[in-house]
């Protein structure tokens, strides 16, 4: 079957990949709506962990059911589904001890398009339908089920993770697509004022439609002074690492409170070494700050929360669709223009009508 492959690191391709055997639990699914995001760009020429070769991409997707095992209950040929970009495997025993993203090994909860064929193909496997697809209300578009798969989660972990509360004081460093959701996200928990750092037009622009009360850029001098100045010296209660390189992390410690400030990140750093740790915003280890690095919450209950968030009207993730592409063939140029990231873009999908 006709899939967008990893043939090797910098290298994709479309590659003849077999289709999926169906499992007892599992469903094989027929993508309709794709799109790919930074991590697939990280996956590429990022230089992480070797992956297999032709390895098939991708991992944000609304599908069609195919076909299902005999074990799966909740769902039929046909269904349309949203497939969360995370997929624990809920039968591993750490799942038990609340370690739903890490679980059975390292990342074990990111599996499409790292560790097992993601969605970028004809079709494609999820192996527990029943504790992973997520049912779409009715009236929900293809945009919003599809931004809800992961770009929602991830930015929505962010803020979750920052310890808000109401009235607090939160900057987002970086609002890509993930970043405009954490501010969101920032914003329904109960941030009071939301400080967002960027400089693509379009992103200043959702942010402040999405809750942000003031947009910094790196263009008009150093962050943290900026950040400083405007809270009287105390800095963030929260501080939400969405992009940027490695320096940001220090950045973001740098802004935090003394006392009470928590670091939440949820962008993806490339490479090996190590993250530099300031020690004078650090208090020389006695700061009182509080860091997470979180990989995105996902399954199906998580999803189907946040497809709610838009059923009601709380959030409007089909705003961050700014190119629609049609065809599987055309997930190549997607991946081109989030690698590219061209001023007018925030993400792109890809429909697919299956003749």
């Amino acid at each position: 079957m006709k899939s967008f492959v990893l043939k090797e690191p910098g290298v994709v391709g479309w590659h003849d990949a077999p289709e999926p055997l169906i499992t007892p639990y599992g469903a094989i699914l027929r993508p309709i709506a794709v799109t790919p995001c930074s991590t697939d760009v990280h996956t590429v020429y990022g230089g992480g962990s070797r992956k297999a070769p032709n390895l098939v991409l991708g991992h944000e997707c609304v599908a069609e059911v195919v076909e299902t095992g005999e074990l799966v209950r909740d769902f039929k040929p046909k269904d349309i589904v949203a497939v969360p970009s995370i997929t624990p495997d809920w039968r591993a025993n750490g799942i038990q001890e609340g370690n739903f993203k890490h679980g059975s090994a390292p990342f074990s909860g990111h599996q499409l398009g790292r560790s097992m064929p993601g969605v970028f193909a004809e079709k494609f496997l999820i192996p527990d339908a029943d504790t992973t697809l997520a049912k779409i209300p009715e009236g929900i578009s293809l945009e919003q089920a599809l931004m809800c798969v992961d770009v929602v989660t991830t930015g929505f972990t962010g803020a979750e993770y920052a310890d808000i509360k109401i009235g607090d004081t939160v900057v987002v460093i970086g609002i890509g697509p993930i970043g405009l959701m954490a501010v969101e996200g920032a914003r329904h928990l109960g941030a009071a004022r939301i400080i967002a750092v960027g400089t693509r037009p379009v992103c200043v622009e959702r942010a402040k439609e999405f809750g942000a009360t003031e947009v910094l850029s790196y263009r008009d001098g150093d962050l943290v002074q900026q950040v400083l100045k405007r809270t009287d010296g105390l800095g963030a209660d929260g501080v939400i690492i969405c992009g940027g390189g490695d320096e940001v992390f220090a950045q973001a410690v740098d802004m935090a409170r003394y006392g009470i400030g928590t670091i939440s990140n949820v962008n993806y750093f490339g490479g090996t070494g190590n993250l530099p740790f300031p020690k004078f915003s650090g208090g020389r280890g006695m700061a009182g700050k509080t860091i997470h690095t979180e990989l995105a919450a996902g399954g199906r209950v998580r999803i189907e929360r946040l497809l709610k968030m838009v059923k009601y009207g709380r959030i409007n993730p089909e705003k961050l669709v700014t190119h629609h592409l049609n065809g599987l063939d055309q997930v190549e140029h997607a991946l081109e223009l989030m690698r590219e990231k061209p001023s007018d873009l925030i993400k792109a999908m890809v429909r697919i009508d299956w003749k």
